[in-house]
């Protein structure tokens, strides 16, 4: 499991505000490319946001599906990327006493033949993966500020 974590210099709930724009989300999430649809209850649990990830010609369309929500506090999906498969993203965001917020991203492979790649070596690319992603993250919610 790749676990990361950052301090942002924003509060949990504009923090979360990025994360409940699905559309932002090929802004800030590495590997996705283009969002094609966001559900109109998304972030609630069972919504989905429909993406494209990875450059073209080899560019993969699925969804992500929220298992968790808890605004200003907690977002879980399920990513998938069939027909590679599917990883469970858990995003967990906690105040800190200056305003800032600590986000961390756990991510593990869940389904299909990732899931055979889970080891140490795919553990250190998701997390470089995420450390980038959180930079982007923070990046945008500390310029709606």
């Amino acid at each position: 499991m790749a676990i990361v974590s950052r301090t942002v210099q924003a509060p949990p709930d504009r923090v979360f505000a990025v994360l409940a724009d699905g559309w932002s989300y090929s802004d800030w999430v590495v590997g996705t490319v283009h969002i094609r649809d966001v559900e109109k209850d998304w972030p609630a649990p069972g919504s989905k946001l429909h993406h494209k990830a990875g450059p073209w010609p080899v560019s993969l369309h699925d969804s992500s599906t929220v298992l968790v929500c808890a605004p200003g506090r907690h977002l879980k999906l399920k990513a998938g990327l069939w027909p590679l498969g599917a990883a469970e993203v858990d995003i967990r965001l906690t105040p800190l006493d200056n305003g800032s917020t600590r986000v961390v991203i756990e991510e593990q492979f869940t389904d299909g033949p990732l899931l055979l790649l889970r080891n140490k070596l795919n553990d250190l690319v998701l997390h470089r993966r995420n450390v980038e992603t959180l930079r982007r993250l923070a990046d945008i919610a500390e310029r709606q500020g």
